[in-house]
C-alpha cells in the first residue's frame, strides 16, 4: 500500500476513496471482497483500508476481507437519512465522515457521487491510475492464482481440440459422429471443463475460415475442414478472480499454403516475442520487432496484417497493464504478460498463437504449457 500512502501525501489529501463492487478490479484488489453491490471503500495512509457495508455483510466481510470493515450504522447512517433521502448524498455523506478530509478517487469513480462529494469536501482525480499500476507487478500468491486458471485453461483447450481431431469430414464440414462440429458445441465443451475446474468464460472465441480474418469474431455454425480455427479462451476463477489467456490456431485436415505461410510466420513471431521480453525492455521496443520481422517476411500491415498489439497484462482483469503496443511502458519483474502475435487477410483467414508468463529480470518465465500444433 505504499503507492497509495505516498498518492494520498502528495496530494495533501485524507484518503483515498473508491465505490464498487467486486467486479472493479481494484476494489477487489485492495479487499479481496466479493460483492455485486457497490460499498465506499477509503484508504487512509498507513492504516487498513476501510469498507463501509450493510448489515448483513458484515460478518461475512470480517471472514473473508483483508479490509477493516465497518457497518453503514456505525458510520452513522441512521442520522444521515433523518434529514437526507438521495442515495448519492447519503453515500457522499458517509464517506466525509470516515474520511476525515478531501479525497483522491480513480477515474472509474461514479461522477453522480463525485458531484455529491464536491458539496462536502474537495475531490482530487488520480490520473494515474495508481491501483491498477499496483495491480500489474504480481506477487507470488497472484501468480498462483494465475497458474491455476491456466492449467483450467489448457485441459479445456485440449477438449476443444480433441473433437477437432478426433472429427471426420464430410463434403468439407466437420462432424461429431452424427452432429455437425460446431463452434457453439466446442465452446460450450470448452465451457463445461472451465466450470469443472471453478472457472467461469465468456466470449470464447471459436472461429473458423474467413471469420479468423476478424481478430474478435466468436464464430458460429458448423466448422470446416482445411481451413484455419481460432480458438481463444481467456476465463476467470470464481475463487480469486484472476484470468489466463491462451489461443491455439489449428485445422482438421492441410489448409491453402496462404495459410500454412501465416502460420510459420506467427509461429516464429511468437518465439521471436517471448525472446525479446526482460525486465528494462519496453513493450513498444518488443511489438515493433516483431512488427519489424513481419514485415521482413513481406507481412506488412495497414488494415490487414499484424492488426493488434503484441500483448497485455493479465490478472485480475483480462486486459490490464502493461502493454506490448507501440505506446507500451517499461517491463518490470512481476509483470504477467500475453505474447500473441497474429496476421489477418480478408478473402484467406487469420492466424493467432497467444502464450502468457512472467517478466523476470533475465526473460520470460512461461506460464503456458501446452503444445504448438496446427494441421491434425
Amino acid at each position: 500500500m505504499d503507492y497509495l500512502d505516498d498518492l494520498i501525501l502528495r496530494s495533501g489529501t485524507s484518503a483515498y476513496c473508491l465505490f464498487a463492487s467486486s467486479d472493479d478490479p481494484d476494489m477487489r484488489y485492495l479487499t479481496h471482497f466479493v460483492t455485486n453491490d457497490p460499498v465506499p471503500v477509503i484508504k487512509k495512509r498507513g492504516e487498513k483500508p476501510i469498507m463501509i457495508l450493510p448489515i448483513m455483510e458484515a460478518d461475512r466481510a470480517e471472514r473473508e476481507s483483508i479490509a477493516q470493515c465497518i457497518t453503514r450504522q456505525q458510520a452513522g447512517y441512521q442520522e444521515i437519512i433523518a434529514t437526507e433521502k438521495d442515495p448519492f448524498n447519503i453515500t457522499a455523506s458517509l464517506i466525509e465522515r470516515c474520511s476525515g478530509g478531501a479525497v483522491i478517487v480513480p477515474p472509474q469513480f461514479p461522477l453522480a457521487l463525485a458531484r455529491a462529494l464536491e458539496k462536502k469536501i474537495p475531490v482530487l482525480l488520480d490520473e494515474h491510475s495508481t491501483i491498477s499500476q499496483m495491480r500489474s507487478q504480481k506477487t507470488s500468491d497472484e501468480i498462483s492464482h494465475i497458474s491455476v486458471v491456466q492449467n483450467a485453461t489448457e485441459e479445456a483447450m485440449e477438449h476443444g481440440i480433441n473433437l477437432i481431431r478426433g472429427s471426420t469430414i464430410r463434403n468439407g464440414l466437420l462432424w461429431h459422429g452424427e452432429k455437425p462440429l460446431t463452434s457453439e458445441l466446442i465452446r460450450y465443451t470448452i465451457h463445461s471443463i472451465l466450470l469443472s475446474r471453478g472457472c467461469v468464460a465468456k466470449d470464447t472465441i471459436v472461429s473458423c475460415g474467413e471469420e479468423t480474418a476478424m481478430p474478435h469474431c466468436t464464430g458460429e455454425g458448423q466448422l470446416k475442414a482445411h481451413q484455419p480455427i481460432v480458438i481463444d479462451l481467456f476465463p476467470k476463477s470464481e475463487t480469486s478472480g484472476y484470468h489466463a489467456d491462451m489461443t491455439r490456431t489449428v485445422s482438421k485436415g492441410e489448409p491453402s499454403g496462404r495459410v500454412c505461410e501465416l502460420y510459420e510466420a506467427v509461429r516464429d513471431a511468437e518465439i521471436l516475442g517471448e525472446s525479446l521480453i526482460s525486465a528494462g525492455v519496453s513493450g513498444a521496443e518488443c511489438y515493433q520487432k516483431v512488427r519489424d520481422y513481419f514485415d521482413d517476411q513481406g507481412f506488412k500491415t495497414d488494415t490487414e496484417g499484424f492488426i493488434h498489439s503484441l500483448g497485455h497484462g493479465i490478472g485480475l482483469e483480462v486486459h490490464e497493464k502493461p502493454s506490448l503496443s507501440p505506446a507500451g511502458e517499461e517491463l518490470k519483474e512481476g509483470h504477467v504478460v500475453t505474447v500473441e502475435p497474429g496476421l489477418y487477410y480478408r478473402g484467406v483467414g487469420g492466424v493467432r498463437i497467444e502464450n502468457m508468463g512472467v517478466v523476470t529480470r533475465s526473460g520470460f518465465e512461461r506460464l503456458t504449457n501446452f503444445p504448438v500444433e496446427m494441421i491434425f
